[in-house]
């Protein structure tokens, strides 16, 4: 069976004969950059950078298994409120990220693109993340960064223009249904995660995707973020094989 058959009937485990059916999106929270730089005595920032380094590794892994969709919890609305330097420092690794792989973006064919409030970010960087985005919008693969994103920010934005759209008579108050609300999200045409993985531990959702992870699966691993490998991806795909999902149903 080649590549491409593969990825039509599911998701091979990387190195694997090991066939996923059903994971078309995977969604990470990405946790334990600080507490893996504490404990090799460096700055949070040096933890941050070395993430960004398991991004570039998640994000080969995914298109190993065929997997068409991967967002990544980068930046929340409460992590603002984190001293400046950290905040600053973790928007110039986002901006030279972006740069760095811009080309290898490219080369693999690989869609980014952001959810959340975008007007939050330093122009500069704005208009960084949309020339990538427009140079790699007629790729089919997507990578999707959340950055200065909450998912009850998310709904009531999503809520904010629907009222618009109601009081300027364009959508009838009766015609506000789960759909309607769902077609208003940042990125109403990416299915829901099938399954969202976090590493560190932590066993919280941490206001990501609140909407969209109502039936999805969940993977939790010890492993702080930037040592997430091959290994672990492995894991967190085989259990997603294991679960029974029926959505409510027998």
């Amino acid at each position: 069976m080649t590549n491409d058959e593969l990825q039509m009937t599911g998701t091979l485990i990387p190195n694997s004969s090991f066939l996923i059916p059903n994971l078309n999106h995977l969604a990470m929270i990405m946790d334990g950059n600080g507490r893996w730089a504490r404990q090799r005595g460096l700055p949070r920032l040096a933890g941050h950078e070395a993430g960004t380094e398991t991004v570039r590794r998640v994000m080969n892994y995914c298109r190993d298994a065929g997997i068409r969709y991967l967002t990544l919890y980068a930046f929340s609305t409460e992590n603002w409120s984190r001293p400046q330097g950290e905040v600053d420092g973790l928007m110039a690794l986002l901006g030279a990220f972006i740069r760095k792989y811009e080309e290898e973006l490219m080369e693999k064919q690989v869609r980014l693109r952001t959810i959340g409030n975008r007007a939050d970010l330093s122009a500069g960087l704005q208009a960084e993340i949309a020339r990538v985005e427009a140079a790699t919008a007629h790729f089919e693969r997507q990578v999707i960064i959340a950055l200065s994103y909450s998912g009850r920010n998310e709904i009531a934005r999503a809520v904010r223009r629907i009222a618009e759209e109601v009081r300027d008579g364009t959508l009838a108050p009766e015609a506000v249904s789960e759909a309607a609300i769902a077609a208003h999200l940042d990125a109403p045409d990416v299915p829901d995660p099938d399954l969202i993985v976090r590493t560190s531990g932590e066993m919280r959702v941490s206001n990501f995707l609140l909407w969209q992870c109502a039936y999805s699966e969940f993977h939790i691993t010890p492993v702080l973020w930037p040592d997430f490998g091959e290994a672990e991806f492995k894991e967190a795909l085989e259990a997603f094989a294991k679960r029974s999902r029926r959505f409510g149903g027998v």
